[in-house]
């Protein structure tokens, strides 16, 4: 079996490394992106491994099929990048990871919020240049506020448990009914009511063509004034430019995001001594307000390690016939 990782990076290396795997395999580590251009590399390859940025539009899956490769293993559970439909029909199965470490993504947006309120970013960078002086670092008491979490999946529902550990009113909303809420001590509520009730709302849901921009400057200005939106789920969750001007009228109070709408040409490369080309992005990073983090809520060594074993269980389990945590078009 003959494996090629795209847009793979030093931790990818060192977990699938440390992962079981049959040792007949050949797992080529390949740095650059997958897309049309790059495509030519992976000819011979069985299986192409795929992260969240890589291109796996029809044309690129295409050169894939005609380059041998019979499998695309996804390194992610989600996979509104890739052409389910062109897949299918060049007979090229997908396979996902539906769920690593959800605690990963769930503490990371709890980093986001904490690092907002208490501004623990700005003390830093004032006490290392000597600055002790307090103004402008006034937060608030999570006790007692509300916690909006849209999606209510395991990690969704991770975050509901700790932020039900602050002592917050934690509000959910899915399209499905949530189990266990009496244990949870959370209720869940329209979507119309979880905007206008939370202190603080969290992006937890699946990108698709009901959730694109699901956030945009209808539900903002549905929010409470001055309160706190987290996306550590999809970029395209949020309305960008919808949220720029809502953060300039001072409607939204604080803006956490590990996800971007443009990200697949920034992210996870070190642009420090380059001029930034985007400048929606741009015009974000300039608010003290708001925390940008380049899509790292799964890196942990758990996390990390989940994503590494279940890929190869699922190359594995394809490879006997018996495909597991396909995704499959729909109708």
């Amino acid at each position: 079996m003959r494996i090629i990782l795209f847009s793979c990076k030093p931790y990818d290396t060192e977990s699938f490394a440390s992962a079981e795997m049959p040792a007949a395999w050949h797992v080529q580590m390949q740095e650059a992106r997958l897309s049309a251009e790059t495509a030519a590399l992976a000819e011979g390859y069985d299986v192409v491994c795929a992260f969240i940025n890589d291109d796996l539009s029809a044309p690129v899956l295409e050169r894939l099929a005609a380059g041998g490769t019979r499998l695309i293993a996804l390194r992610s559970a989600g996979f509104n990048h890739v052409d389910l439909h062109a897949a299918s029909q060049l007979g090229m199965p997908v396979v996902r990871v539906p769920a690593y470490s959800p605690y990963a993504v769930a503490e990371h947006a709890v980093a986001l919020i904490m690092t907002l309120n208490r501004r623990t970013h700005r003390a830093f960078n004032r006490t290392r240049e000597g600055d002790f002086s307090l103004h402008g670092l006034t937060g608030f008491d999570l006790h007692g506020k509300t916690v909006g979490i849209i999606g209510c999946g395991k990690i969704g529902l991770s975050l509901a448990r700790i932020m039900r550990g602050f002592g917050c009113s934690v509000l959910l909303y899915d399209p499905y009914p949530v189990r266990g809420l009496s244990e949870l001590g959370a209720r869940q509520v329209t979507l119309e009511i979880l905007i206008s009730s939370s202190d603080i709302m969290s992006l937890h849901c699946p990108l698709t063509e009901g959730t694109h921009h699901l956030i945009n400057a209808e539900r903002l200005a549905q929010m409470k004034t001055g309160a706190m939106l987290i996306n550590t789920g999809r970029g395209a969750l949020i309305d960008t430019v919808a949220v720029i001007s809502a953060l300039k009228s001072g409607q939204l109070g604080y803006l956490g995001l590990d996800v971007y709408e443009e990200e697949a040409d920034v992210f996870f490369e070190d642009y420090s001594d380059r001029p930034l080309q985007d400048d929606v992005l741009a015009r974000l990073l300039t608010f003290p307000n708001v925390i940008l983090t380049a899509h790292q809520a799964f890196l942990t060594r758990e996390a990390l390690s989940g994503i590494a074993q279940t890929t190869l269980d699922n190359i594995e389990a394809w490879a006997k016939g018996t495909p597991i945590n396909q995704v499959e078009p729909c109708a």
